[in-house]
């Protein structure tokens, strides 16, 4: 599958660097953006028109303008997925995302404490607002599992992220750990799916992708 990769943290993108990307984006002669591909896969970000330090200090209006930019002037090509990482909130970007074009379905992605769930509930509500489908729930840094002594903590709690779904009646589509070789790929640009794709982390996201992919409906033939 031909799959894109679109970081919608404007003020924050970490794509780039997870993705192991560097550099401006070419033109085509149309004038749209090409994206910079990595591992297979189309990638667009704020990050790879600003410089690395520099802060995005914009308001609502310019943020939703980059958005849009983002979005149509960019040659992403014959795509079978356009994944959209968006930050936390309910703000302009997702706002934006979701008025400006057709969304199969949104995922919700939480940690299990109280204070992350504050947020993920308000996201779950926001884009039933505004007629996205929510395929389901993810519970991020579920367990943490000691390397010496294979104990397990659950640092964040246990099945906060659970009892949320069943509060808002939908579905679990899997666990992420907490574990240091996620951090570790994620911060050198090697996703461990790649670099270490037999180990149990890269096995959960697999599941999760698959459950994903189930959920979303069937395009037109």
């Amino acid at each position: 599958k031909e799959v894109g990769l679109l970081d919608a943290d404007i003020y924050g993108p970490s794509v780039p660097k997870m993705m192991n990307l560097k550099g401006n984006p070419e033109l085509t002669p149309k004038n749209l953006m090409r994206p910079l591909k990595n591992y297979g896969i189309a990638c667009m970000s704020m990050g790879f028109l600003i410089e690395e330090t520099a802060p995005v200090v914009w308001r609502g209006l310019m943020v939703m303008s980059a958005v849009e930019k983002l979005l149509r002037q960019v040659d992403w090509g014959q795509l079978d997925y356009l994944v959209i990482d968006m930050p936390p909130g309910t703000g302009d970007v997702q706002l934006s995302v979701s008025q400006n074009i057709p969304i199969s379905g949104a995922v919700i992605v939480s940690t299990p404490q109280d204070v992350a769930l504050l947020d993920a509930r308000k996201g779950a509500e926001m884009f039933r607002k505004v007629h996205v489908p929510v395929l389901g729930l993810v519970q991020n840094m579920s367990v943490f599992q000691c390397p010496k002594c294979k104990h397990e903590t659950h640092i964040f709690g246990a099945d906060g992220v659970r009892d949320l779904a069943k509060t808002l009646g939908l579905d679990i589509l899997g666990d992420v750990p907490l574990h240091v070789n996620i951090r570790e790929t994620c911060d050198s640009g090697q996703p461990v799916v790649i670099s270490q794709p037999q180990s149990d982390a890269a096995k959960a996201y697999l599941k999760i992708a698959m459950e994903i992919v189930r959920r979303l409906p069937v395009p037109p033939a």
